[in-house]
């Protein structure tokens, strides 16, 4: 579907731009404005043109806001990730596309991050808007920020961190673990939860010694 740029009338824009109308004719006539010409010969005025004379930045792509969350029980923090990235979007005056999955920050198949690396890699997202780094990645976040990057999609992070390095650290250690055991086990198995358990046991013993 072809989406067609809305045209002002000559007095119109004037009247945004706050100019007299003659002013607006007289660059067209100076080439300083781009003009399009109804069939009966009067003049439009393209919507870019008077952003682009009120110094209003054209967004070349798609803002998507993404949120992720580990499991299905944590349904909650999603949804307040969600209104973050829409508060957000709303202050800065931007429309924002949600994607949204419930999964690891390992699984690089999460259905809506292949999607979103897909409209990136097209050229069709301009800017990506997370929560915390974390969100989008579990590791290798710099990599995925330069990849972005050179397909004209900046990546914004409303947090940078919400846990201490320590807090990181164990968290990525279970994430790395239970990501590994699934695979190995089933993340429904009795052994993956037992495995689980464990390592997050062993971890509170070591942190209270």
């Amino acid at each position: 579907m072809v989406v067609k740029e809305k045209l002002y009338t000559v007095k119109r824009a004037s009247e945004i731009l706050g100019v007299h109308p003659k002013t607006i004719q007289k660059w067209d006539r100076e080439g300083k404005i781009k003009v399009i010409r109804t069939p009966g010969g009067r003049r439009r005025i393209p919507e870019s043109e008077i952003k682009r004379l009120l110094g209003i930045k054209e967004e070349n792509g798609t803002i998507v806001g993404y949120a992720r969350v580990s499991s299905h029980t944590q349904k909650d923090d999603l949804e307040r990730q969600i209104q973050a990235i829409q508060q957000y979007a709303k202050e800065k005056g931007w429309e924002v596309k949600i994607f949204k999955d419930i999964g690891s920050g390992l699984n690089e198949n999460r259905k809506n991050y292949r999607k979103l690396l897909e409209l990136v890699a097209n050229g069709e997202v301009s800017k990506v808007i997370i929560t915390y780094p974390d969100r989008l990645t579990r590791f290798g976040f710099k990599t995925l920020e330069f990849f972005f990057q050179q397909h004209g999609a900046e990546i914004i992070t409303i947090h940078e961190k919400d846990k201490t390095p320590r807090e990181e650290l164990i968290e990525d250690l279970i994430t790395i673990i239970s990501h590994f055991a699934g695979k190995l086990y089933g993340a429904r198995s009795h052994k993956y939860k037992k495995l689980k358990e464990s390592v997050k046991k062993l971890i509170e013993e070591v942190e209270n010694e």
